[in-house]
């Protein structure tokens, strides 16, 4: 099918007097009309689209004076009334693309709902579609989704959930473990037991040996990306004044897509650090991502005086459960060049888009995502938050800038990255049986040829604060880790020959060493209880004294290393006061082994269950939380008002 875009590209009519409709109907004042004005002069658009973003106008009440001062009639359409043949006559892309959507036969015509008055090209190219005469009506664009999302609502659910895996299905988790990795697995077990038969002692020195030196790699390779990080600029640099000379006119529609569940509380605070977001309002297409069964979120997000730019898409039930398939279902909503993930309770940083358009500017077409830092407001909660938010200040501050200076693979943080959706999609997007979707998209991006940079900008989310609740989050992290690994260790040969002998080593490591790391750990700690309490000469055959003392520093060593890096991590970011309980770095590690041999059992009889991370647990008193909104309200007051209904 040819591209409808391109064809048809044209200018959107102005409707210069639209506003002089409004303002003699008493639908707005003439301050609001002026505020509009500016607005549609500095950022290009057309005036009614102005006074809708800005809070001053309904959709239905712009949309019916356009259709007033164009001449053709104002449809209020209701979705369920059309016509689902006469709908599909119209080629799909076109209707969610230009807004145009073919509702029911009229006579020997065709009732279609056009979104904007439409110029001879179109109506031509539509009557051609049809092979029918046209009688236009002006609809409202959120009519034209509703629609279109109770038609073709089977077809989307389908490209949400299976595309990955029907288009490309070695690179999908929807089968974890393929045969020939079953029987690669059994002849390992096999030859294992044969050397515990055969040679106890040997085979049992030989396992220690082995995961003594991984251990140990695992730690120097980590130490080599942190002293990258600190040694050189890794990030993509944007300074002030780049950003300054943006002109908004030129800025391109930009997506963001938040996927939400049982997360009604955190709404407001979704809905005020959209709108404190430095970016035109009207190149902004924010889509809340909500499951049909959560009816309390629906209900909140429903609100009436939800700004214009921030749209709900109700989700629908089906299987796999989780983020990535919503995120898929909303990518095909989705209006704009760029597209970011956001979660519910995400406060990014106002300027962090314009960051990421002008990275992108600079990476030229290869580049395919931007990666912002994650990091937490509320990071002094409690132990656990203060080393959550060490370790994270670590991973985004020192290890993933370290990983894009070694042109290695790069497992994507759940949030704040930010693609272009043009390789996003020709990916086929997120794989929806993989619970860290995001881990396995920076590896798939990297095999495609595409590259990964990471950006100088914080969003700041919530940090988990009980115990239960961060184990199961960690757990599906781990299990998602192992998945990811097996995935694309499928064919080893393959994968080394696509992406080159350093990167492959840095993916052995970093994909496939975080959780053995975790696994391995316990076990360790168990064989050094029973020595002291048993020195028992089984565990003494197997540390003969080379890799006996070599094991004890690397025990002691590793221990170090990460304590160390928490604390340069911690040093990264300011974050003096929590430099003390960074030293405490290995009582959070042994929590890290608990929650990854929980994640990494329930692999074997739920490898596709979302483990779903409760938020909205910190309550903000003044500071955290409720300091960013409250600040970056401060600094944009013109925009603070727009969103006080969802305060």
């Amino acid at each position: 099918m040819p591209d409808i875009t391109t064809e048809l590209d044209c200018p959107p009519p102005q409707h210069a007097f639209v506003g002089e409709r409004l303002l003699a109907h008493g639908h707005i004042s003439r301050q609001q009309l002026a505020h509009a004005s500016e607005m549609q002069s500095s950022i290009g658009i057309h005036l009614g689209k102005a006074l809708i973003d800005l809070g001053f106008a309904d959709e239905r009440t712009v949309a019916s004076a356009i259709a007033e001062e164009s001449g053709l009639p104002f449809l209020d359409l209701v979705p369920d009334s059309v016509d689902e043949a006469i709908v599909r006559r119209l080629p799909e892309q076109l209707a969610r693309e230009r807004g145009v959507v073919a509702l029911w036969q009229d006579g020997p015509a065709v009732s279609v709902g056009f979104t904007v008055p439409p110029d001879a090209a179109l109506l031509d190219f539509v009557q051609d579609q049809l092979q029918a005469p046209v009688r236009a009506q002006l609809v409202t664009e959120a009519s034209v989704e509703a629609t279109l999302h109770g038609v073709y609502r089977d077809e989307y659910l389908d490209v949400a959930a299976v595309r990955l895996a029907r288009e490309t299905p070695a690179e999908s988790a929807i089968r974890v473990i393929t045969t020939a990795q079953k029987v690669c697995l059994i002849l390992f077990v096999i030859v294992v037991a044969a050397g515990f038969v055969m040679a106890p002692v040997l085979t049992l020195m030989l396992v220690a040996a082995t995961s003594t030196f991984f251990v140990v790699g695992f730690s120097v390779y980590k130490l080599h990306l942190v002293r990258l990080s600190l040694a050189s600029d890794c990030e993509v640099p944007v300074s002030d004044e780049e950003i300054a000379n943006l002109d908004d006119r030129d800025l391109p529609i930009y997506t963001v897509l938040v996927p939400v569940y049982r997360e009604a509380e955190v709404l407001p605070i979704l809905v005020r650090a959209m709108g404190q977001m430095d970016y035109p309002l009207s190149k902004l297409d924010v889509r809340i991502l909500l499951e049909e069964d959560d009816h309390e979120t629906i209900t909140a997000a429903r609100q009436p005086n939800l700004p214009n730019f921030i749209r709900p898409v109700i989700v629908p039930k089906g299987k796999p459960r989780g983020k990535p398939r919503a995120c898929n279902y909303g990518l095909i909503h989705a209006r704009g060049e760029f597209v970011v993930i956001f979660d519910a309770e995400d406060i990014p940083e106002p300027d962090q888009l314009k960051k990421a358009v002008i990275a992108f500017a600079k990476g030229g077409d290869r580049l395919a995502c931007v990666q912002a830092k994650l990091n937490y407001f509320n990071g002094e909660q409690n132990l656990l938050t203060r080393w959550f938010t060490a370790e994270y200040s670590t991973w985004f501050d020192l290890f993933l800038p370290g990983l894009s200076a070694t042109n290695s693979p790069i497992p994507l943080g759940g949030t704040s990255n930010h693609f272009r959706m043009s390789h996003l999609q020709k990916l086929g997007a997120w794989d929806p049986y993989n619970v860290t979707e995001d881990a396995d998209l920076g590896i798939r991006l990297f095999k495609s040829g595409f590259i990964t940079s990471v950006i100088d900008s914080t969003t700041f989310e919530e940090a988990n604060s009980e115990v239960y609740n961060w184990i199961r989050q960690r757990s599906r992290w781990i299990k998602g880790y192992v998945v990811t690994y097996l995935v694309h260790m499928r064919n080893p040969v393959g994968l080394l020959r696509s992406i080159g002998f350093w990167p492959f080593v840095s993916f052995q490591l970093f994909i496939g060493g975080t959780p053995a790391i975790l696994l391995l750990n316990p076990l360790f700690w168990m064989l050094t209880l029973l020595w002291f309490l048993t020195e028992s000469q089984i565990i003494e055959a197997m540390f003969p004294p080379q890799i006996f003392y070599f094991g004890a520093a690397a025990l002691y060593i590793g221990n170090f290393v990460f304590a160390y890096m928490n604390v340069l991590g911690c040093l990264r970011r300011q974050q003096y006061g929590s430099i003390k309980y960074a030293l405490l770095s290995p009582l959070y590690w042994a929590l890290m082994s608990i929650a990854a041999w929980k994640g990494f059992i329930q692999l074997f009889y739920a490898p596709s269950y979302w483990e779903k991370t409760n938020h909205g647990l910190y309550k903000a008193d003044g500071s955290g939380v409720g300091l960013f909104v409250a600040d970056s309200a401060a600094r944009q007051p013109e925009r603070a008002k727009l969103f006080e209904g969802g305060s």
